[in-house]
């Protein structure tokens, strides 16, 4: 396959300042396409910056998931600076823990009004847009906690994540019709701010139950996103792609 193999294409990933976000960005503009990066995170100029040091392949928008008008506006800023969207990657979440019996229902509401109701607006925008145009894919990000979830990861997480799986397969029913693929990829253990925020005794704990002996990396998660939002997947939707080192094979 074409190491440019997505010339003349352009991705819009949402949460990419950082983390996964940022490498799936990078995956996307090093594969020759042309990406926005949008995330209510201040430094996605600079994350753009970064990756795309010319500054003529990338555009960097604010964007909060959680408002609908202001999704829209972007998505238009999009097509209006590239011509159009072939790729939407919707990655934007917040990750949280916490004992169900503590947990506020503020906490529980801003959860899934990212995680849940911003990857729903972004199938929904993208999908219209997509639908008219007669191709294109959608790739959400789900994780692991939305197929196994436990103690480890907040229930509103989790149950955010498993929505994500629902809104993807039924995404998938509405846009297979129309020439537009729509899968998720659900990672699990990966390198980057969410282990690097926990403490040495539980990543310990956490890798004793990775059977490939590490934790994954952002670029391989990326590149399954890639994969997916590839011409060679033409014949996937409405499908998961687990990334979890082995933590649960079926």
């Amino acid at each position: 396959m074409s190491a440019r193999r997505f010339d003349g294409r352009v991705a819009f990933v949402t949460g990419a300042a950082r983390g996964l976000g940022e490498a799936i960005a990078a995956a996307f503009v090093e594969a020759g396409a042309c990406v926005v990066l949008a995330d209510v995170d201040p430094a996605v100029g600079a994350t753009a910056g970064r990756i795309d040091p010319g500054g003529t392949r990338t555009l960097a928008l604010p964007l909060d998931v959680r408002d609908e008008a202001a999704f829209s506006a972007a998505f238009d800023d999009a097509v209006a600076r590239f011509g159009a969207v072939d790729v939407m990657v919707n990655d934007a979440a917040i990750t949280a823990g916490g004992s169900p019996w503590t947990l506020s229902l503020d906490a529980w509401d801003t959860v899934m009004a990212v995680n849940l109701r911003g990857t729903f607006v972004g199938c929904r925008i993208a999908g219209a847009h997509l639908r008219a145009r007669g191709r294109g894919r959608i790739v959400n990000l789900s994780s692991f906690a939305g197929l196994h979830p436990s103690r480890a990861s907040g229930l509103h997480y989790a149950a955010s994540k498993a929505g994500v799986l629902a809104l993807t397969r039924g995404f998938a029913m509405e846009l297979a019709p129309h020439g537009v693929t729509v899968n998720a990829v659900a990672p699990s253990a990966i390198e980057g701010p969410q282990l690097d925020a926990i403490d040495a005794a539980r990543r310990d704990a956490l890798l004793a139950q990775v059977p490939v002996g590490r934790f994954g990396r952002a670029d391989e998660v990326a590149a399954a996103v890639l994969w997916l939002a590839s011409d060679a997947a033409g014949y996937v939707t409405g499908e998961t792609i687990e990334l979890n080192g082995g933590r649960a094979m079926r």
